[in-house]
C-alpha cells in the first residue's frame, strides 16, 4: 500500500468504539489522541492509524486529510 493509499484510507476511517464512536479519526479531539499516546495505542491497524493521526495533529498537518475528503470520493 502506498503512502497515498494509506492517507486516503485514514481519511475515511471511523472510530469504531468509545466516547467518539462514529467520528472520522482525523476529527477526534487532540487531547483524546494524546491520551492514547500516553496510555498506549491499540494493536493492529487502528493503532497504527491513531499514531499517524497523532503525528499529523502534532505537526499541524490535519489539512492534508481534510483535502482528501474534498478531492477523493469515499472508497
Amino acid at each position: 500500500m502506498t503512502n497515498q493509499d494509506q492517507l486516503i484510507k485514514l481519511a475515511y476511517t471511523i472510530m469504531p468504539y468509545g466516547k467518539f464512536k462514529g467520528r472520522y479519526l482525523i476529527n477526534l479531539p487532540e487531547p483524546y489522541i494524546v491520551w492514547y499516546k500516553n496510555k498506549g495505542f491499540p494493536a493492529g491497524t487502528l493503532g497504527e492509524q491513531l499514531k499517524l493521526v497523532y503525528e499529523l495533529k502534532l505537526n499541524g498537518l490535519e489539512e492534508l486529510i481534510h483535502n482528501i475528503h474534498k478531492k477523493y470520493p469515499k472508497p
